[in-house]
C-alpha cells in the first residue's frame, strides 16, 4: 500500500461546486484534499468552455468559466487545500465509525472522516479510439493521460490526435523520447497556431515524424506494444515500431467508479437528504449535478448553497467534540482571521 495520506475531507471533484466546498469547509477549520480526472482544476467549465460567458453567478454580471475557476481559487487560498489532478478515485471502503478510506487509479491512499462527491454530471473519461484489439494493451502500453514524463523517456512513442492535448504532449515528450511519431487523420489541426507550427519545424528538421492517416491494427504480447500499423489516406499501410502509445480523442463524461459504491442511483444521479445533503452512506455527501432531489436545479449557485449545507453537517463528523456556532464572515473575527482579512 502507498503512503496514506489523511486529511479531514477528500472532495471528489474540482469544479467550481467542489472549490467552493473547501471555502465552506475551512470557515469551520475542516482541511481538505481535491481529486480530479482533469489535470487542470475548473471541472466543467474549464474543459468545454472556458471561454463562454456565465451570466448567473449572484453579483458577477458576466464572468467565463476560467474565470470563475480563478476567482475560486483565489477566494480559497487562506484554506490552502492540496489537489490531485489527472487521477480518479476508484475505490471507498468504511474503515471506521466514521473513517473511510480511498484509493486512486495512480495508487494513492487517503483516509478521511467524510467525503464530498462533487463530480458534477461524472467524470470525463478519455474516449478509446476505434482500433480492434486496444484493450489488452491499456494502462500497459496504452495510456490516455500522461502522469509522468519519464515513463516514456528513451520510448518510441506513438501520439495519435489532433487537438492541443495530442501537440502539448508531442511538444513535451519528443526531447526524451527515442523517436515519436504524430498521427492525425488529416493535415489540419485543432489546436493552437503556435503548437502547429512547432510540430512542423520539429518534422522539418528530422526531429519527429508526422503520418497523416488512422491507426489501423497494433503488435505486440502480454500487454506491450512492438508496433503500430497506419492506414493512409490512399489506403497504403505503414507500419511503425511502437513501445508506447498515447491517444487524445477527447473526453466524454460517464457516471464511472461511483456507480459500484454502493448508493441507490435514480437515472445516474446519487439521491441525497436535502437538509445536509448526505447520501445514504452517512459521512459521504454529493453536491452539485452529480445529486437529485425534489425541485433540483442544476445550476452552479444550487451547487454553492448545497456545499454550504453540506459543510455544516460534516462539521458533525470532522469535529464531534465541538459545538458548531453558526457564524457571518461579515462579523465574526474569528472568520476572518481565518481569511486573512481581520
Amino acid at each position: 500500500m502507498s503512503d496514506i495520506i489523511k486529511t479531514d475531507v477528500l472532495i471528489i471533484g474540482a469544479g467550481p461546486v467542489g472549490l467552493f466546498a473547501v471555502f465552506e469547509l475551512g470557515l469551520l477549520d475542516i482541511k481538505a484534499h481535491l481529486v480530479d480526472i482533469l489535470d487542470k482544476v475548473g471541472g466543467q467549465c474549464a474543459e468545454l468552455y472556458p471561454e463562454k460567458p456565465i451570466y448567473d453567478i449572484p453579483a458577477i454580471p458576466l464572468i467565463t468559466g476560467h474565470g470563475l475557476g480563478e476567482a475560486l481559487m483565489e477566494q480559497i487560498k487562506p484554506f490552502n487545500p492540496t489537489f490531485h489532478l489527472g487521477e480518479i478515485v476508484t475505490t471507498i471502503e468504511n474503515i471506521g465509525d466514521p473513517v473511510f478510506r480511498l484509493t486512486t487509479d495512480a495508487g494513492k491512499v487517503f483516509e478521511c472522516r467524510a467525503v464530498v462527491i462533487a463530480a458534477g454530471g461524472g467524470s470525463f473519461q478519455p474516449k478509446r479510439p476505434p482500433i480492434a484489439g486496444i484493450e489488452p494493451y491499456e494502462n500497459k502500453s496504452v495510456h490516455y493521460a500522461v502522469r509522468k514524463m519519464d515513463t516514456f523517456r528513451d520510448k518510441n512513442l506513438l501520439v495519435v490526435g489532433g487537438g492541443d492535448s495530442a501537440l502539448d504532449w508531442t511538444l513535451n515528450l519528443q526531447p526524451i523520447a527515442k523517436r515519436l511519431t504524430l498521427v492525425h487523420r488529416r493535415d489540419d489541426f485543432r489546436g493552437a497556431p503556435a503548437s502547429v507550427s512547432k510540430m512542423r519545424a520539429l518534422v522539418a528538421a528530422g526531429a519527429m515524424d508526422l503520418k497523416i492517416g488512422q491507426v489501423s491494427g497494433l503488435e505486440g504480447t502480454d500487454g506491450q506494444l512492438t508496433a503500430a500499423s497506419i492506414k493512409g489516406a490512399d489506403g497504403a499501410e505503414t507500419r511503425v515500431e511502437v513501445d508506447a502509445m498515447l491517444p487524445f480523442f477527447g473526453l466524454t463524461m460517464k457516471l464511472g467508479p461511483v456507480s459500484s459504491w454502493g448508493f441507490e442511483l435514480e437515472d445516474e444521479l446519487i439521491p441525497v437528504d436535502v437538509s445536509t445533503f448526505e447520501t445514504s452512506r452517512p459521512g459521504i455527501f454529493a453536491i452539485g449535478d452529480i445529486n437529485t432531489y425534489k425541485g433540483k436545479l442544476k445550476l452552479i449557485l444550487s451547487g454553492f448553497h448545497e456545499a454550504a449545507l453540506a459543510a455544516q453537517r460534516v462539521h458533525h463528523y470532522v469535529h464531534p467534540e465541538k459545538r458548531l456556532v453558526f457564524q457571518y464572515t461579515t462579523s465574526s473575527t474569528s472568520l476572518q482571521k481565518k481569511l486573512g482579512v481581520a
